[in-house]
């Protein structure tokens, strides 16, 4: 049944893959670009048909691409955006070195250890920990800690851990497009609009905290029984002393010293065009390299551990499969395919600004429900690149792309990595998981309300424009 079901799944990929050529040349594409379109289509929807060999797809993709002559190896290189892969990579280190020494539980008891707490007052902060967590580091780390936190509680409290399991994903799928280290696809849309962590701060970040809001009303209607449940089991047990020993991380000179080193770097990545600007740097220079500052200074310090931080967590898998699909979206659009559909594509919503800012953020949230949200940023990104070269409209079109892809994760239980990590611990500690359309009933209502604020505010607000 497996190999059958594996071999409808190939078939399927030939037979679009050869209706992608053929609607090339129908558009007129020449041979070259026919090419480069075809090659980044296998890599995309082979991801999306067999993700455990998004990687083997990728280099088949690359393969096609420089075995053709369409691109050269140096062009290869020069697009591979390899100063995210470095950003990423020193995030990586910075984040297993912090989860080391306990900073992330340390900063989740100062939230969660509340006076006079209730179900109501736990799902508003467990949602605004999770969002805010997720801004600070990548969506995936935080969701781990969070998720830890939830499944001590809900065995202290004896009560069913799913609705407090996807309230803190959802929340941290949006958070994560609070600022430009929130997700990958951050840090993509910064290098390539270009954007600074202050334009994140100034544009992004309102619209994710009345998103949170948003959210939080939401979840808080939803879940009505499983909130009233845990009110009972608060009253009957009491929370306070248990929620003090399941977070408590003894104060130690490596926790201040990494409470120290992260909120520099921080700093640094908040600061990063001024001090741009005041050494005469290019844009985001700063930006890029402050978590390589900041991982240099820990393998130096903790060089016993130099090694493990490279080698266990840097997700090398993820940044080999992201440097390819970078240097292809890259090759699309100098080939001029991007700019092709993007021409396509102003013809068919009829050079209308609503109807193209809504294409981006919703079209990008329903294929983001289905498949990884770095894969559509990239394939979006030569194509917005592309339009504002022929309008006239600011940075919107890049918001759009973040809100639509971060927000349209929540779709389904595929939607993004959060989503997927979190399913995985609770299966792996409860031996249950979440329903496909449970998840979707909930999270299409928790994706599309934010969305539709989110177009709303870029369409009609003056400082958007």
């Amino acid at each position: 049944m497996a190999k059958r079901f594996f071999s409808y799944k190939a078939t399927l990929l030939g037979l679009v893959l050869i209706w992608v050529g053929l609607l090339g040349a129908r558009i007129g594409l020449n041979s070259s670009q026919i090419i480069t379109l075809v090659a980044f289509s296998l890599t995309i929807l082979g991801t999306l048909l067999f993700w455990e060999f998004r990687l083997s797809f990728a280099f088949l993709g690359t393969t096609i691409i420089l075995f053709s002559g369409v691109a050269r190896l140096q062009d290869f290189l020069r697009l591979s955006s390899m100063e995210i892969i470095f950003f990423l990579i020193g995030m990586m280190v910075l984040v297993g070195f912090l989860k080391e020494i306990g900073l992330f539980t340390w900063l989740l008891q100062r939230a969660l250890v509340m006076k006079n707490i209730s179900a109501k007052k736990f799902m508003i902060v467990l949602v605004f920990v999770s969002a805010i967590l997720a801004c600070l580091i990548d969506e995936v780390s935080s969701i781990l800690f969070m998720i830890m936190i939830i499944l001590e509680l809900s065995d202290y409290f004896e009560i069913d851990p799913k609705p407090f399991i996807m309230a803190s994903v959802l929340a941290t799928n949006i958070g994560s497009a609070g600022t430009v280290i929130g997700n990958p696809i951050g840090i993509l849309i910064a290098a390539k609009a270009p954007l600074t962590f202050e334009d994140f701060i100034r544009y992004a970040f309102p619209l994710m905290l009345v998103s949170v809001f948003m959210l939080s009303g939401l979840l808080l209607m939803i879940f009505r029984k499983p909130l009233k449940e845990l009110d009972e089991k608060i009253k009957l047990l009491g929370p306070n002393d248990i929620l003090v020993q399941l977070l408590s991380v003894p104060a130690s000179f490596r926790l201040k010293m990494g409470f120290l080193i992260s909120a520099a770097t921080l700093i640094l990545i908040a600061l990063h065009h001024r001090v741009e600007v005041m050494l005469g740097l290019e844009t985001n220079t700063v930006l890029l390299i402050a978590p390589l500052l900041a991982s240099a200074i820990i393998m130096i310090w903790r060089r016993e551990r130099a090694r493990s931080y490279i080698e266990k967590d840097v997700e090398w898998w993820t940044l080999l499969f992201l440097l390819f699909l970078f240097a292809q979206a890259g090759i699309l659009a100098e080939t001029g395919v991007a700019e092709i559909l993007a021409v396509k594509l102003l013809s068919v919503v009829a050079y209308s600004k609503a109807l193209l800012i809504g294409t981006i953020l919703f079209g990008g949230g329903i294929i983001s429900s289905a498949l990884d949200n770095v894969v559509v940023v990239a394939g979006f990104i030569p194509i917005i690149q592309s339009l504002k070269g022929m309008l006239n409209v600011g940075n919107v079109l890049w918001w759009a792309l973040l809100f639509g892809a971060c927000f349209g994760g929540n779709m389904t239980v595929i939607g993004s990595t959060a989503n997927i990590m979190a399913i995985g611990a609770l299966e792996k500690r409860r031996n249950v998981s979440i329903g496909f359309l449970y998840w979707m009933k909930i999270g299409i209502i928790a994706s599309l309300l934010p969305m539709v604020f989110v177009f709303l505010a870029l369409l009609f607000i003056p400082y958007y424009r």
